[in-house]
């Protein structure tokens, strides 16, 4: 029996509730514990699914300074400042972008002053020729993800 858009109906039910046992998913989209099993371990192949993690609210945990990063690198540098970003805990997304600037990163500081330090260490590379930082007042929708379209 074809279970049409089942990988797609699995994704959305994961984005509910990432903790759901293959039994309440079975039970769920009306098939087999196997057949949930075997979909899981393919969309995981394929990279469709990367990772099961918590969402974690970083504010309550005293990281209150969301800064947004725009970076202009010289070229032959790109590789070399993304992956210093990258390296950075603090550092939650590092975009190589197309437009005014080349990189754009966002990271999660204590303060102002924990931001500060970091982008004043990071400034220090020769290779980047300007930068522009701004610190998010307020996170309206803040690393959301959302649910696939299912054709009727």
């Amino acid at each position: 029996m074809a279970h049409e858009h089942l990988d797609e109906k699995l994704i959305n039910s994961l984005l509910g509730d990432g903790r759901s046992s293959l039994r309440s998913l079975a039970e769920e989209l009306d098939v087999s514990v196997t057949t949930v099993s075997n979909h899981l371990k393919d969309l995981e192949a394929e990279g469709v699914i990367e990772g099961y993690s918590p969402i974690v609210d970083y504010e309550s945990l005293g990281y209150d300074v969301t800064a947004i990063m725009h970076l202009k690198v010289e070229g032959s540098a790109l590789p070399e400042i993304t992956n210093k970003l990258e390296a950075e805990k603090q550092m939650i997304s590092v975009y190589e972008t197309t437009g005014d600037y080349d990189i754009i990163a966002i990271g999660k500081f204590d303060d102002t002053d924990d931001m500060n330090d970091q982008i004043k260490s990071l400034l220090e590379d020769v290779d980047i020729r300007e930068s522009n930082t701004s610190v998010v007042l307020n996170a309206v929708k803040d690393n959301e993800q959302f649910e696939l379209d299912i054709p009727e």
